[in-house]
């Protein structure tokens, strides 16, 4: 089992106030180089919170496609070196076989990794489709998970600069819910507690404190969700990519203000008026 790192710091600042200037100090959040090997071999790194390390590799195998169920992992381990973390994922043969194909379709001539048209590919890969859900939400479920997810977020609480990603199932509220200096690192390790736990993201919404980016709804989709609900805006490409995978993308949730982009029938909102 991981060691959990403190992902917080205190340093010391001045603070300039209406009132002066004065010395103090206050918490911010670390951030850490996390790398994710597989097969001894280093496939991403990414700057992340120094937390939740085996829901983060579970997550991001998952949500980039290099598995296909939690069981096609056989072995999570964290090391701790001088300048950051490396996670090494040892997977099962049918599974390590498919990386490893993957990994020379996208590796370049020369060794450069990915680069060229095979990376763009790769970065604009078909999103799973969730068009056949019957989720539906209320105007109040749309409110009330994204105040609900402001109360389980206590590294935001502590520093005020992360973000958080969180599950919201009618009826229950979140259920489950992850921080991280990184929105997509959010997100994965949302996807790794949830498949730990064994809960369905077809049985609710993902609910995050970011704009949404198209790797976001990519993510979503890989969950099995098939409604995001987001404080700040889309992106066209994420709402075009929501759009064909039959996700509802609602964003800008403000209060009890809110737009939704893509799907609006699983939104139970009363009759529509176009605002310009």
């Amino acid at each position: 089992m991981a060691v959990r790192r403190k992902a917080t710091t205190q340093i010391s600042r001045l603070a300039h106030r209406a009132g002066g200037t004065t010395a103090a100090n206050r918490m911010v959040p670390k951030e850490t180089p996390v790398a994710f090997s597989f097969a001894g071999t280093t496939h991403a790194v990414m700057m992340a919170s120094p937390a939740d390390f085996e829901d983060f590799a579970l997550g991001f195998s998952l949500t980039e496609g290099i598995i296909a169920a939690p069981e096609e992992i056989e072995a999570i381990e964290v090391e701790y070196l001088g300048a950051g973390i490396d996670i090494q994922i040892r997977l099962k043969d049918r599974a390590n076989t498919r990386f490893q194909a993957r990994r020379r379709r996208l590796a370049g001539p020369v060794g450069c990794g990915l680069c060229g048209i095979e990376s763009i590919e790769e970065a604009m890969r078909s999103v799973d489709a969730v068009g056949s859900s019957k989720l539906t939400l209320g105007v109040e479920d749309i409110t009330r998970s994204v105040k609900l997810l402001s109360k389980v977020q206590p590294l935001h609480t502590e520093t005020g600069a992360v973000h958080a990603a969180g599950f919201y199932v009618p009826g229950k509220g979140i259920v489950m819910a992850r921080e991280d200096v990184g929105r997509h690192n959010a997100l994965d390790k949302l996807a790794g507690a949830l498949a730990k736990a064994g809960i369905s993201g077809a049985s609710g919404a993902v609910v995050v404190t970011s704009r949404v980016s198209v790797e976001m709804v990519q993510k979503t989709a890989a969950i099995g969700a098939a409604i995001i609900i987001a404080v700040s805006a889309p992106t066209a490409l994420a709402i075009r990519t929501a759009e064909t995978a039959g996700m509802t993308l609602v964003a800008l949730v403000r209060g009890d203000d809110f737009d939704i982009f893509t799907h609006p029938d699983r939104v139970v909102c009363g009759v529509a008026k176009h605002v310009a």
